[in-house]
């Protein structure tokens, strides 16, 4: 069982007014850093990227689907995901991944696409895709340098 200090509650009140100045700075550092990330400046890609999609090979601008922003969620499924018999992805991922489906309409109406990408085969991306039940865009950057640059 673990040990906790116990008090009144004005030492608790005390303590957490405390705490909430602390959260508050950190907040505020967050979000200067949050701004400061948003000036960094744009960088042109000139490298022709080709990734595996279900539709077959894609540059990265196809991913765009004629929107003005992409999206792109590094999901880590490459060599060696395997928690049990069956192939998994990260399990991280694989939670926020469970709630990318009810979220592609509000982005895609926002100019967003988003995608997933990984570096493992397409064929092992789309059986863990079945399994899991999703149906947003996941590709294959095997044999590309995108996840690298």
């Amino acid at each position: 069982m673990t040990k906790h200090k116990t008090g009144t509650r004005e030492e608790w009140l005390g303590a957490r007014l405390a705490l909430l100045e602390a959260e508050k700075r950190l907040m505020r550092q967050s979000d200067e850093l949050a701004r400061q990330r948003q000036e960094l400046p744009w960088v042109r890609i000139d490298k022709e990227y080709l990734l595996e999609t279900e539709e077959g090979s894609a540059s990265l601008a196809d991913l765009f689907q004629g929107r003005s922003q992409l999206f792109v969620y590094h999901f880590m499924f490459g060599y060696g995901y395997r928690l049990t018999d069956e192939r998994q992805g990260c399990t991280g991922c694989s939670l926020i991944a469970d709630h990318f489906d009810c979220v592609i309409p509000h982005l895609n109406g926002r100019d967003i696409t988003l995608v997933c990408e990984s570096i493992a085969p397409l064929q092992e991306i789309q059986d863990y895709k079945q399994q899991m039940g999703w149906r947003f865009p996941w590709v294959s950057s095997l044999g590309s340098d995108f996840k690298y640059d």
